[in-house]
C-alpha cells in the first residue's frame, strides 16, 4: 500500500480544515472553508464540531471560525523538544544586536520551513514575519541551507555545502534579503538554519561581508552548545 493510501480520511479532512482556519486569524466563514477545501458544508460542520470540542477551533460571534487554544500545547511541545530555548534566545539576541539585522532560527517540516524563534532587528524597518510562520523550502537562504545539509542535490546546493553558508537577495521576496548557516547537534544531526534577514537595500556587499563572520561564529557556538561538531571542526 502506498503512502497516499494510508491514514484516515476523516482525520485528513479535519487537518485540512484546521490548516485553512489557521491561515485566517481574523476568522473564516463556512462558505470560504468549503471553497478552499472542496468539502461539503455539512462535512465541514461535523468535523468542526469535533475540533471545537477538543479546543482546536472556535466559533466566533459573527459565525466565522478561528483557531482554538489547544494547538498552543502542541506548539510548546514541538519547541521544547528541540532543547534549544535556553541557548537559542540569547544567541539570537546577541546576533541581532551585533549585526543590526533580524536573527531567526528555521527548522524544516517537509516541503516547508518554520520560523521557530526570532529576534527583531534594533532598526525601525524590519520584515513582517512571526514565530510559527511557514515559508517555502525552495526559496530563501534558510531553505538552501536546510536542503543542502540534508544532502539534496543541485549545483546551487553544492555551493552552499562548499561555502558552509548561503545568501539570497530577493529570492523569496523581491524586497528582502537573508543569509543562513547550519546548526548541528550530536552525531551530525542538522538541527536547523540560523539566519539574518532584512530589507534588501541594507544587504550591501559591505554589510554581507561584515555579517557573514558574525553569523558563522554564532552557528558554530550554537552547534557546540548543542553537543555537535561544526563544519570547520570536521575539515
Amino acid at each position: 500500500m502506498s503512502s497516499s493510501q494510508t491514514g484516515v480520511a476523516a482525520v485528513d479532512r479535519a487537518l485540512l480544515i484546521l490548516s485553512r482556519v489557521a491561515e485566517h486569524p481574523e476568522g473564516i466563514s463556512l462558505a470560504d472553508l468549503s471553497r478552499q477545501t472542496g468539502l461539503y458544508k455539512s462535512t465541514i460542520l461535523r468535523l468542526l464540531a469535533s475540533l471545537e470540542r477538543a479546543g482546536y477551533a472556535r466559533r466566533m460571534p459573527d459565525g466565522h471560525y478561528a483557531a482554538g487554544a489547544a494547538p498552543l500545547k502542541l506548539a510548546r511541545a514541538y519547541q521544547e523538544g528541540f532543547s534549544l530555548d535556553e541557548v537559542l534566545r540569547p544567541a539570537l539576541r546577541a546576533l541581532a544586536h551585533a549585526s543590526g539585522e533580524t536573527a531567526s532560527f528555521f527548522v524544516r517540516d517537509g516541503d516547508t520551513r518554520i520560523c521557530l524563534r526570532r529576534v527583531e532587528s534594533p532598526r525601525s524597518v524590519v520584515l513582517a514575519l512571526r514565530e510559527g510562520d511557514r515559508l517555502p523550502i525552495d526559496r530563501g537562504s534558510a531553505g538552501k541551507v536546510l536542503r543542502a545539509f540534508a544532502n539534496e542535490t543541485g549545483a546551487d546546493l553544492d555551493q552552499v555545502r562548499n561555502d558552509g553558508w548561503a545568501c539570497t537577495l530577493g529570492e523569496r521576496d523581491a524586497a528582502a534579503a537573508s543569509m543562513a548557516a547550519p546548526v548541528f547537534g550530536p552525531a551530525g544531526a542538522l538541527h536547523g538554519a540560523l539566519t539574518l534577514s532584512g530589507p534588501r537595500e541594507r544587504f550591501t556587499q559591505e554589510q554581507i561581508a561584515r555579517c557573514a563572520p558574525l553569523l558563522q561564529e554564532a552557528a558554530i557556538t550554537l552547534t557546540r552548545q548543542l553537543g555537535g561538531e561544526s563544519l570547520a571542526a570536521r575539515s
